[in-house]
C-alpha cells in the first residue's frame, strides 16, 4: 500500500504510532464520515473503501471505490448522497456484502459494485385544501395570481405543509406563474419526503456477517426500519424534529437502541416496542458528531465541547476541545480490547480520547472532513481521512503502540474524575431524614439559639482577653506587633518590662514609640514616653521601666500602655496592666 505514496511529513507527538501509509493532496474526494465506508465487497477477504462523493455539490456525484492507493471502479450519482452503508442483506453463498446508497428520497443498493435495487420512501399526504385549489386552478376557475395569494394563506396555517410544486410555484416571478401552472396542473399533487441519515440494525444475530435491516431517517421526523431482502417497512417511529445523525445497536428480533441527533438540538433514544421516544437529552449547543462507544454515546457540540452520556441519558462528563468539530468516528480494536473516539477538528488537528482524557493528537495538513478506521486491505488498523481539499490520507497503526489511559492535556489528574463508592442510605440515614422535614422549622430555631449563644459567648471572652490584656496582638496587617508586660516587686517600687516582638516575616518595623497613662495621685514612673528601636523580624525586646506606688491605703489600679507611630495619635497597639497591691509606702 506505500509503494509510490507520498511521504506525509508528521510534526505531531502521535507521528511514532502511525505509518504514513499513502496521502495524495489532489484525489479530489468530497465527502463526510457518513458517505465512507470500508466493506469486503468480492468475499476475498480484502476490504476497499466505498465513498458517496459529493462532486461539486450539483454535478460529478459518484460512487468510488478505491483497492489500495488506486481507483477500483466509479458510478455516477443522480443526486447528492447523504449516507452509505455497507450491508449484508441475505444469506446466499458467497457472503458478499450490497452498499445502500441514501440519496434524495431513494436508496440505491449496489451489489457486486452494480445496481440491485432501488426503493423509493412512501408519499406523504398531501393538504386536501392544496388539491382543491389545484384542481381550480385545472378547471381555470381562477388566475395565477389568486393560486398564489391561496397558497400563500395555506402555508402559513395549514397543518399539513404544501408539496414541492406548490412551493415552487410561490417562488417563481409573477410572469412565469402561468407558464408554470399550464406546465403541472394536469399532473397528480405529491408531497415526497427525503432521507437525511441512515444505519444498519442487525435481523436476529450479533455476528459480524449476520444479516442486516436498513434504519433511514426522514426529513419529516420518522425512522424507518426495512426489510433486507423484500425492502419492505418492517417498523415505523416518529420524532419531534429531523434526525441528522443515527447510531444504532442491537438486533430487531431482540432489542435494539436507535440513538438520533435532530435539528432541535436535542438527542433521543428509540427502542422496540417504543413508536414514541423512550429518552431525551437537552445539550447546550447543536450537535455536529455523534459516535457510540459501548455503553456510552460521546456527541461532539457546535461550542467546542466533546459530551459523554449514558444509553440512559445521564450525563458523564464534557471535555473542552481546542477547535470546532468537524467530523468523528469511533476506533475500535477488537485484538486489543481498545477503544476511542477520533475527533477531527478545524485546526487541521485529529484528537484521539479515551472518555474525556486525550491520550493521542495528529497532525494533519488540512482540515479532516471525514474520518474512517478498520481493516482495509488486509491491514487490521487503518486510519482513512479526506480532507477539505478533496485529499485522502492514509495512515497504519503500528503494531508496537501503546496508547496510555492517562490523560495528555494539562488538567486535573484521572482519579478525580473517578466515583466515590458511597454506601447506600441506613434505616437510621433515612429515619433522620425524615425527622428533619417533620420538624425543619423547630430545627432550624433551635440552631439559630444556639449560633446566638455561641456568637454571645465568643464576644464576651474577646471582652475579657481585652480587659486583662493577656498577649494583645497588633489588628494591623501593615504593622504586626506582639507585646505582653511583666511587674516584678512588692512594693512601693515596681519594676515594669515590656516584651515588644515584629511578628512580620521578613520586614523590620521602626519610629514606634510607647506611652504611659495612669493615675498621677496613686503612681509615679520615671520615664512615662520613651522611644522603641528598629525591631527585626522574630527578636524579642524587653523594655524596662520603674513604677513607684504612691498610695498607703492599699489600693492599686491599671496602668494604660500606647504603642504610637511617631506623628501619628492613633495607637498601633493598646494593653491594659493590672497593677499588685503595694506592700508599703514610697519614701519622699
Amino acid at each position: 500500500m506505500s509503494s509510490g505514496s507520498q511521504e506525509l511529513k508528521d510534526t505531531s507527538v502521535a507521528s511514532s504510532k502511525w505509518l504514513d501509509a499513502h496521502y495524495d493532496p489532489v484525489a479530489n474526494l468530497y465527502t463526510f464520515s457518513s458517505c465512507i465506508a470500508l466493506s469486503d465487497l468480492h468475499g476475498d477477504g480484502e476490504n476497499k473503501l466505498v465513498v458517496g462523493d459529493l462532486g461539486t455539490g450539483v454535478c460529478n456525484m459518484k460512487l468510488k471505490v478505491y483497492r489500495g492507493t488506486g481507483l477500483l471502479s466509479e458510478s455516477t450519482l443522480l443526486d447528492l448522497p447523504t449516507g452509505l452503508v455497507s450491508f449484508l442483506m441475505d444469506l446466499h453463498e458467497p457472503r458478499t456484502p450490497a452498499i445502500a446508497v441514501a440519496s434524495g428520497p431513494f436508496i440505491y443498493v449496489y451489489k457486486n459494485l452494480r445496481p440491485y435495487f432501488k426503493f423509493t420512501l412512501p408519499s406523504l399526504e398531501v393538504n386536501p385544501l392544496e388539491q382543491d385549489v389545484w384542481s381550480q386552478a385545472k378547471e381555470d376557475m381562477i388566475d395565477p395570481m389568486t393560486l398564489k395569494e391561496m397558497l400563500e394563506g395555506l402555508r402559513d396555517k395549514a397543518e399539513i405543509p404544501l408539496s414541492v410544486r406548490s412551493l415552487r410555484f410561490l417562488m417563481l416571478e409573477p410572469q412565469e406563474m402561468e407558464n408554470f401552472v399550464l406546465l403541472h396542473k394536469e399532473q397528480p399533487i405529491r408531497r415526497q419526503t427525503v432521507i437525511t441519515c441512515i444505519g444498519t440494525l442487525k435481523k436476529n444475530m450479533a455476528d459480524e456477517d449476520a444479516v442486516s435491516c436498513l434504519v433511514i431517517g426522514t426529513e419529516n421526523g420518522d425512522v424507518y426500519i426495512l426489510d433486507p431482502e423484500a425492502f419492505t417497512i418492517l417498523y415505523k417511529m416518529s420524532l419531534p424534529s429531523t434526525p441528522t445523525l443515527m447510531d444504532v445497536t442491537g438486533q430487531f428480533d431482540v432489542e435494539f437502541r436507535i440513538t438520533v441527533a435532530c435539528r432541535n438540538g436535542n438527542i433521543y433514544i428509540l427502542r422496540r416496542d417504543s413508536p414514541k421516544p423512550k429518552y431525551c437529552i437537552e445539550l447546550s449547543s447543536h450537535p455536529v458528531a455523534l459516535v457510540r462507544m459501548g455503553k456510552n454515546v460521546v456527541v461532539g457540540c457546535t461550542h467546542e465541547t466533546l459530551h459523554g452520556y449514558t444509553q440512559k441519558g445521564k450525563k458523564l462528563w464534557t471535555a473542552y476541545l481546542p477547535a470546532p468539530v468537524t467530523t468523528m468516528a469511533l476506533m475500535d480494536l477488537p485484538t486489543r480490547g481498545f477503544q476511542a473516539v477520533l475527533v477531527g477538528l478545524a485546526n487541521c488537528e485529529v484528537h484521539m480520547y479515551r472518555d474525556k482524557n486525550l491520550v493521542s493528537s495528529i497532525k494533519t495538513p488540512d482540515v479532516v472532513t471525514s474520518i474512517c478506521f478498520g481493516r482495509y486491505g488486509r491491514e487490521d488498523g487503518t486510519l482513512i481521512m479526506t480532507t477539505k481539499g478533496g485529499g485522502l490520507i492514509v495512515k497504519i497503526l503500528k503494531r508496537t503502540a501503546v496508547f496510555d489511559d492517562r490523560d495528555s492535556a494539562p488538567g486535573p489528574p484521572i482519579a478525580q474524575s473517578i466515583r466515590l463508592n458511597v454506601p447506600k442510605k441506613t434505616k437510621l440515614y433515612v429515619d433522620q431524614t425524615l425527622r428533619e422535614r417533620e420538624n425543619a422549622v423547630a430545627m432550624h430555631r433551635a440552631f439559630q439559639m444556639d449560633l446566638s449563644r455561641l456568637r454571645l459567648a465568643a464576644a464576651r471572652a474577646y471582652v475579657k482577653a481585652l480587659e486583662s490584656s493577656l498577649t494583645p496582638m497588633s489588628a494591623s496587617l501593615t504593622e504586626p506587633l506582639k507585646m505582653n508586660a511583666v511587674v516584678q516587686g512588692l512594693g512601693p517600687s515596681f519594676k515594669l518590662t515590656l516584651n515588644i516582638q515584629n511578628t512580620a516575616a521578613c520586614r523590620p518595623v521602626m519610629n514606634l514609640a510607647i506611652s504611659f497613662l495612669y493615675d498621677e495621685n496613686l503612681y509615679s514612673m520615671r520615664t512615662a514616653f520613651f522611644k522603641i528601636p528598629l525591631l527585626v523580624p522574630g527578636l524579642n525586646y524587653p523594655i524596662d521601666t520603674f513604677v513607684e506606688c504612691l498610695s498607703d491605703k492599699g489600693i492599686s489600679d491599671i496602668i494604660k500602655v500606647f504603642v504610637l507611630r511617631e506623628g501619628k495619635s492613633a495607637p498601633l497597639l493598646t494593653a491594659h496592666i493590672n497593677m499588685p497591691v503595694s506592700e508599703g509606702l514610697a519614701l519622699n
